[in-house]
């Protein structure tokens, strides 16, 4: 990849639009590859500014049980950190301009070995958010990424004070990844009112774009958290919206996809219609 990174470049042209981005996530191989790459193929054209994938893993301690029990169905269709590139490759043989960013831990990256990062890239991954990685300890993998190109998405909590705010800022390429609750993915919803005091809070440190997970579930917090921020990622409510349609053996029915590209269209489309002081 050449020229501006797709990261910074997207976000250019939604400022430009006066909107913040909608960035829907969803577990590889969930509930199988072929589903899941039928909703991968699909996310631009319903509406995603950025793509976020999640790679399975057997200890997700940041995920609720909702992404839990979507990463075990993508262990059990056989879900590698390879395979989870190779989705991505496939992706980009059609679409060359939507951010891809992986979300996930550290032992598959280990276990890959040296030539991740790399791999990534040539895949066509823009950025990754290593959950188990703070910036203390990120040695091994950040100079990789930096050479490789891609942006380090860190993320900040609601407990983060200041004095560690600004270090993980300083660690932070792409964007800001803001966790509007204390606790795992899926579990309840974020407040208007607290997000609104905090991320004011994290811009006086920071020009890179905030968008806010963890907690957004419906179009109305999804168009909220853009309008105070740059961005809103959902996660759980499309996997539910997965879940519920399987069948029960667990394998995903005709119109499985579908299902959860509309509910993304309809998550994108709240958050396209709200305009953003300039």
């Amino acid at each position: 990849m050449t020229g501006i990174p797709r990261i910074a470049a997207r976000f250019a042209a939604l400022r430009a639009e006066g909107r913040g981005a909608f960035i829907p996530f969803l577990e590889a191989f969930d509930p199988d590859r072929e589903t899941s790459m039928t909703m991968l193929r699909g996310l631009s054209a319903a509406g995603a500014d950025l793509i976020e994938i999640g790679v399975p893993f057997t200890d997700p301690m940041a995920d609720g049980p909702t992404v839990q029990r979507a990463g075990q169905r993508g262990l059990k269709a056989g879900a590698t950190l390879a395979g989870t590139l190779g989705m991505v490759r496939e992706f980009r043989a059609q679409d060359q301009a939507t951010p891809i960013i992986l979300m996930g831990y550290y032992n598959p990256i280990l276990s890959y070995g040296d030539a991740f990062c790399a791999d990534a890239a040539a895949a066509g991954v823009d950025g990754l958010i290593i959950v188990d990685v703070p910036p203390e300890e990120a040695d091994e993998i950040e100079p990789a990424a930096r050479a490789a190109g891609l942006d380090m998405i860190r993320l900040i909590a609601p407990t983060t004070d200041d004095a560690r705010l600004t270090k993980v800022l300083a660690a932070t390429t792409g964007f800001v990844y803001y966790v509007a609750i204390t606790g795992i993915t899926g579990t309840r919803s974020a407040s208007s009112a607290l997000l609104a005091d905090a991320i004011p809070r994290i811009r006086r440190y920071t020009d890179l774009p905030i968008a806010i997970g963890f907690g957004v579930r419906t179009p109305e917090q999804a168009a909220d958290a853009a309008r105070i921020a740059d961005g809103a990622v959902v996660g759980s409510a499309l996997i539910e919206t997965l879940a519920a349609d399987l069948d029960e053996e667990g394998r995903a029915r005709p119109g499985t996809a579908q299902k959860v590209l509309d509910q993304v269209k309809a998550l994108a489309s709240a958050v396209r219609i709200v305009k953003k002081d300039a």
